[in-house]
């Protein structure tokens, strides 16, 4: 917890996604926000204005900005570049320091008014724009697509990313002043003790089949045709095996017509999506443009034994062999071979996912909020000109719910 001597930095965070939708980014924004609540800090959230918030107050320290559908993620929003209002917030409620999760036009917008008003400004790395470009054909834009966000993260004064591959890929890349900003995960939620027989049921599932399960986004960029080639060939060569898809995206629908015989249940969160988790066995996950994967340590925790490529959170959590399998990045043959052989051993399949709960237990969000805190501080202290040096995190008006 922060020092109950020291009142709370004022901490303003700005992304363009915020449960209640759905995926990776707005789960570790809930996180963080939350976390650094209950460290004692005076945390305003900037964010688009959803659905949900229609014909209702703001809730308590949310700063609503205007926002306009992503074209092709139904359900998820960007927020439009309101500089001159963000100028007349950091006016009014001057943050010590800002984090800006997204670099859509919001997030960008962002950087600028807190450079003009001189406040130091962390920038996140979420999501691996410059790899999903390859799946929608925008190949030749991968290079000037990193020159952008190098040029957008080189303007604040520090850069978080989750892992220490991408931390050293994005400094040899000319990314400056990169620090780690690992994930954690809420094994309360995630647990195994979840497993639901009756859900299990509903699957078709025999007691001594096999739940091969896949969460996440259907869509090209999570190479969700490997993963449905991976089902397709452990329902071919393993009989008591029942296929599970978690997740909504533009290609459900196709793929739901295309494959009759699995269950494309669509998304779930909260403790139902801790039950779908809870009641696989084997989880598929062989995405490739990844900036951590959230899924990967969420299905650790319930206790299944996951298959992946080795970069990511895969990469920085998986023992082979011994709480999940890790295959080389690219190889798609090693990948179902993985798995079918995985599949057709139950015993070694589940002391893997009892394993996996073992090293997930060990991943607590407070320990990676307090990294985070550290960091923002200090780009507060290295900020601060001496001769203005005051107590950090002098008090300031706890912010209310505002909208614009």
């Amino acid at each position: 917890m922060a020092n109950p001597k020291q009142p709370g930095t004022r901490i303003a965070v700005v992304t363009e996604t915020y449960p209640p939708e759905i995926n990776g980014v707005a789960n570790t924004m809930r996180q963080l926000v939350g976390g650094l609540a209950e460290r004692g800090h005076h945390v305003l959230l900037v964010r688009p204005r959803q659905a949900a918030d229609r014909g209702v107050r703001p809730p308590r320290g949310h700063f609503l900005v205007p926002g306009l559908p992503i074209p092709g993620y139904r359900g998820l929003r960007f927020g439009l570049p309101v500089y001159w209002r963000l100028r007349q917030l950091w006016l009014r409620r001057r943050p010590e320091v800002l984090y800006v999760a997204t670099q859509g036009p919001l997030g960008h917008a962002a950087l600028q008014a807190a450079l003009q008003s001189s406040i130091p400004v962390i920038t996140g790395f979420h999501t691996q724009f410059h790899q999903y470009s390859r799946h929608y054909g925008l190949g030749l834009l991968t290079q000037p697509i990193v020159n952008t966000l190098k040029s957008f993260h080189n303007r604040s004064d520090a850069t978080l990313v989750p892992t220490t591959a991408l931390r050293s890929q994005l400094r040899d890349a000319g990314f400056r002043n990169v620090h780690l900003f690992s994930r954690g995960v809420d094994t309360g939620l995630f647990d195994p003790v979840r497993r639901s027989h009756a859900l299990r049921r509903e699957w078709g599932c025999g007691a001594d089949d096999v739940v091969a399960l896949y969460v996440g986004r259907i869509a090209a960029e999570k190479n969700i045709g490997l993963a449905l080639d991976t089902m397709d060939a452990l329902t071919a060569r393993i009989g008591n095996i029942r296929c599970v898809l978690v997740g909504d995206g533009p290609g459900r629908a196709r793929l739901a017509r295309s494959h009759p015989g699995y269950r494309f249940v669509g998304a779930r969160t909260d403790e139902a999506l801790a039950t779908h988790y809870a009641s696989g066995d084997l989880f598929l996950f062989p995405s490739l443009t990844e900036t951590f994967g959230n899924v990967v340590t969420e299905a650790m925790a319930s206790g299944l034994t996951v298959s992946a490529f080795d970069y990511a959170a895969a990469h920085e959590h998986i023992r082979h062999g011994t709480n999940g399998l890790l295959t080389p990045c690219g190889d798609e043959t090693a990948f179902m071979d993985q798995a079918l052989t995985a599949a057709a051993a139950p015993a070694q399949l589940r002391a893997m996912g009892r394993a996996a709960r073992q090293t997930a237990e060990s991943l607590s969000w407070p320990q990676v909020i307090a990294s985070v805190e550290e960091r923002l501080l200090d780009v507060v202290r290295e900020r601060r000109p001496a001769a203005t040096e005051t107590v950090l995190g002098r008090p300031g008006p706890t912010p209310s719910g505002n909208g614009v």
